[in-house]
């Protein structure tokens, strides 16, 4: 597949199924990827970790008819989401990023006892799903990982990113940005 063609099949996901709802969240999928996006320009990172937090969620999208979790989402979205990047042409960097989400809210969980509470209903549901609360083994492998911290910053950008009337990011900025990262 050609950089033009990924570019054209992934936000083409977001133009016929994005504006439905970000499962129990006041939100829709684009609203919501659209704010992780600008969170993460805002904070200055680069163009491949700005893709990561817009295509975080990805796995929703692509995985439709897989198994469901109780209602609020594809079971492995992130997994699935992380494939589907890989095989339009993404970068590994970007791939484990999408698919590490899942880990760091498993991680704060488990190291930061008050994290759970600040969790939306839908996020705590899905936990149970995702693997529940690390345990100290994996929380300690987890850390050493070179992408951790990046990682816990875009579960962060994960849970602000339900504001409701926040205009959607220009996605020929973040098309733009694909095309970049692709031809790299």
């Amino acid at each position: 597949m050609s950089p033009e063609q990924a570019i054209a099949e992934v936000f083409g996901l977001y133009e016929t199924r994005g504006m439905a709802d970000y499962i129990g969240e006041p939100v829709s999928q684009i609203e919501h990827m659209s704010q992780s996006a600008q969170l993460a320009m805002s904070e200055g990172f680069d163009d491949e970790v700005v893709l990561a937090a817009f295509f975080r969620d990805i796995g929703h999208i692509c995985g439709l008819g897989g198994e469901n979790m109780g209602g609020y989402g594809v079971v492995s979205h992130e997994r699935l989401g992380a494939d589907y990047l890989r095989r339009a042409g993404f970068s590994e960097r970007m791939a484990k990023l999408v698919e590490y989400h899942v880990q760091a809210k498993r991680y704060l969980t488990f190291s930061q006892p008050d994290y759970y509470a600040s969790l939306s209903e839908a996020s705590r549901r899905t936990l149970d799903y995702q693997g529940g609360v690390m345990n100290a083994e994996q929380a300690c492998v987890f850390e050493q990982d070179p992408l951790c911290a990046v990682s816990l910053r875009m579960r962060y950008w994960d849970e602000q990113a339900k504001e409701m009337h926040v205009p959607i990011l220009d996605l020929d900025v973040l098309r733009a940005k694909a095309r970049k990262v692709l031809a790299a």
